[in-house]
């Protein structure tokens, strides 16, 4: 594999270091917690054992972060579906350009998913603040996962997004590894997934060729991610409903808090749309355009893609109504148990006891309808 030093501030882990990664995992205080929800049927001293004597990225992934993600399916999906992987070429690598929903499942399922269909895995953007301790940071290194650097200055969010362009051009045509990355910074919490027309920008700066060059050559492909049970949706709401006073100031530990719950909270039906990537074409007839419009451009074609592959469920259609103060979609697209199942969820937002539960209400009703609101959009405007 070729290696650059340029990157081992932010790269994922090479082989020659996840023995000793596994090693650290393996006596960690948190390893029975770990090994408990991961090998419920194997002995703890068994699987620490098994960790102790992994070698490889490879082997690390598929003898533990598959059966990581096989027991959120088993736990916490009712059903794991996906579309579109014929669009992809084994042989080709891919820039993953996903609407972001959940800390790690979106990105994790994903890999379960290449991996089944034929695909060598991706790496796996993931924010440097996430990487609070070593024991995070050694899963994440060993699964592929490389940083991002967030916050500092105007010059040092510069410097890190040159860093971070150059580092995926790297890897996507040198590594010959497929990148997974989120469409913008941080999770959708309003359901209201758009790209962020920066991260096109950042994509090009790790180039001299033209822009329609420049992002041709990593091969975009978006990729749409629904859930039936938004994770994290009460949390989200509860956020959002805070911020309105002002910016909001995440708890010590709200991070790690985020991930338990999305891992853990049911999710129901889960479905990824490998969407079609991006065409050379598509991207020369932008061409003409100045640099803003063009990023804008393509961030929208993005979105329109994402929001094409949406696989809306009853809760989406349920708080749309909700939202309009009618029933356009009962018995069209949902029952009235289906209805009666969301409503008694939306009432645990009674247990939050903030002091305007309608607006509380009307955020958490917006997730789940604005994909509704973004599918209608993108209809109009094809």
């Amino acid at each position: 594999m070729h290696r650059d030093p340029r990157f081992d501030d932010i790269r994922p882990y090479y082989d020659e270091e996840v023995p000793a990664a596994m090693q650290r995992i393996a006596a960690s205080p948190y390893f029975p917690q770990l090994s408990a929800y991961v090998f419920p049927e194997m002995p703890v001293e068994q699987a620490r054992e098994m960790v102790a004597g992994i070698r490889t990225v490879d082997e690390f992934q598929t003898r533990v972060m598959w059966y990581v993600n096989l027991q959120v399916i088993q736990r916490s999906i009712s059903e794991l579906t996906w579309s579109g992987a014929e669009g992809l070429s084994p042989e080709k690598r891919y820039l993953f350009v996903s609407n972001h929903r959940d800390i790690m499942l979106d990105a994790s399922l994903l890999q379960n998913i290449l991996h089944i269909e034929g695909h060598e895995t991706s790496e796996i953007s993931f924010g440097a603040n996430l990487m609070s301790s070593q024991l995070l940071v050694d899963i994440g290194c060993s699964n592929k996962m490389f940083r991002v650097e967030r916050g500092g200055t105007v010059r040092e969010m510069y410097n890190s997004s040159v860093h971070l362009s150059e580092y995926i051009r790297y890897a996507i045509g040198q590594k010959n590894q497929s990148v997974w990355i989120a469409q913008r910074n941080g999770r959708t919490k309003n359901g209201d997934d758009r790209t962020d027309q920066g991260v096109i920008k950042m994509f090009g700066m790790s180039s001299r060729e033209d822009p329609v060059e420049a992002l041709d050559s990593l091969h975009i492909a978006p990729v749409s991610v629904s859930y039936e049970w938004e994770p994290c949706d009460v949390a989200k709401a509860l956020e959002l409903y805070c911020s309105r006073a002002g910016a909001y100031v995440k708890k010590p530990g709200e991070d790690l808090t985020s991930i338990l719950t999305g891992l853990l909270s049911p999710k129901g039906r889960v479905h990824f749309t490998f969407c079609p990537p991006l065409r050379r074409e598509e991207l020369s007839a932008l061409s003409g355009c100045p640099s803003v419009e063009f990023n804008r451009k393509v961030a929208e074609l993005v979105d329109r893609r994402i929001w094409s592959g949406y696989k809306l469920t009853p809760n989406n259609f349920i708080a749309y109504d909700l939202c309009k103060w009618e029933q356009r979609y009962l018995g069209v697209r949902y029952t009235e148990e289906d209805r009666s199942r969301f409503l008694d969820h939306l009432d645990t937002l009674g247990k939050c006891g903030v002091e305007e539960p309608d607006a509380l209400r009307d955020i958490f009703l917006q997730i789940y309808a604005r994909p509704v609101d973004n599918c209608l959009e993108g209809s109009s405007q094809e």
